[in-house]
């Protein structure tokens, strides 16, 4: 915890919204620290109630509020576009089941709202407020809620989300703007080595229960294929024309893609694989917006990585051996491919490095 920022947090929820509570200001650094607070088993009951509360009126506010740590709140106002109370369901039940602080860390920010009150820069009684927090603290710490004053002055309406979840919205609300137009949608991910391409695959398959997802290692080169013309080529080291016909044109007719998945093992193709087609259709990794690939895509992301976390995660999750052969020879391919067909430029969407 940044005892710093913490100070600045607590100043700046007084400033904005000065008609604050100490309650509310409990509530704030209770949800910094503890986020949505529970595991949300039902994400049918989390929609319903998110559609229960915009049935009073959908609320003006779109500005994220980040918390102070690795929460927003997120406002409902954000689905008076494209993006579906579905979908904030699901972001919201997937951070309820991300890592969180414990309680030391809210008692660590609790004394930086002490340290506030002993000197006056809080508009609270000291005496009593230190009395309303050792009652909380006797009774666990159980989650509290906005003042009526806060909520009378300030309407609050939001789900607490992960801010992984939170960098993830914008394509959220491309893909639900998109699944709105047409029944079927192919996303590409794009992005360097160890950029979180599978990660984010994986991700947007729990998100969107009718999804389907597919791999571009998957269709690496047979080893006949090898060739130096072959790997002249911008993104010549992926079997670019077995994954067009055996996956892309098939999805596009509406079809079932039959493929079979390169073993990098024993350098041979395994036994077919039959994946149906899904409202929502990804394909992940390096090549696979590939210009003469793109036009069968609907959407397509690039995934952000800087040098320092690429080496750092591609160390960890290869070690050092195999790592080298990525910094020496994949790494400087992938990089030409980039530069030589412009992809970041090709892709709908570009997603910085998440938290």
């Amino acid at each position: 915890m940044d005892t710093a920022a913490t100070r600045e947090f607590l100043r700046a929820q007084m400033a904005n919204r000065p008609e604050s509570r100490l309650q509310d200001l409990c509530k704030a650094l209770y949800q910094s620290t503890f986020g949505c607070g529970h595991l949300i088993s039902d994400v049918a009951a989390a929609e319903q109630s998110i559609r229960e509360e915009l049935a009073a009126g959908v609320p003006s506010c779109r500005d994220i509020e980040p918390l102070d740590g690795l929460w927003d709140r997120v406002p409902l106002g954000i689905l008076a576009g494209v993006l579906t109370p579905a979908t904030l369901a699901r972001a919201f039940a997937l951070s309820a089941a991300m890592p969180r602080e414990d309680t030391a860390a809210l008692e660590a920010r609790l004394d930086v709202l002490r340290a506030l009150l002993a000197e006056g820069a809080l508009p609270y009684n000291a005496a009593e407020a230190e009395a309303e927090l050792a009652r909380w603290q006797m009774a666990g710490y159980p989650a509290c809620h906005h003042s009526a004053d806060y909520r009378a002055a300030y309407h609050p309406a939001y789900r607490v989300l992960h801010r992984h979840y939170t960098h993830l919205l914008p394509l959220l609300e491309t893909i639900d703007g998109a699944l709105a137009a047409q029944e079927r949608v192919l996303l590409a991910i794009e992005g360097g080595a160890a950029g979180g391409k599978t990660t984010l695959s994986r991700e947007l398959s729990e998100l969107y229960p009718d999804s389907a997802v597919f791999h571009a290692d998957d269709f690496f080169l047979r080893p006949e294929q090898r060739t130096p013309e072959r790997f002249a080529q911008p993104g010549g080291n992926m079997d670019r024309e077995r994954l067009e016909a055996e996956v892309l044109v098939p999805l596009r007719r509406g079809e079932a893609a039959v493929y079979r998945p390169f073993d990098c093992g024993t350098m041979t193709l395994r036994p077919p694989v039959t994946v149906r087609p899904a409202r929502l259709n990804i394909v992940e990794g390096a090549y696979s917006l590939h210009p003469s690939l793109e036009k069968y895509y609907d959407l397509s992301v690039f995934l952000d990585v800087t040098p320092e976390t690429q080496r750092r995660r591609i160390l960890s999750r290869n070690g050092a051996e195999w790592g080298q052969r990525f910094f020496e020879r994949w790494i400087p391919l992938e990089t030409a491919y980039f530069q030589e067909t412009a992809t970041v430029a090709r892709c709908t969407l570009r997603l910085k490095e998440d938290v």
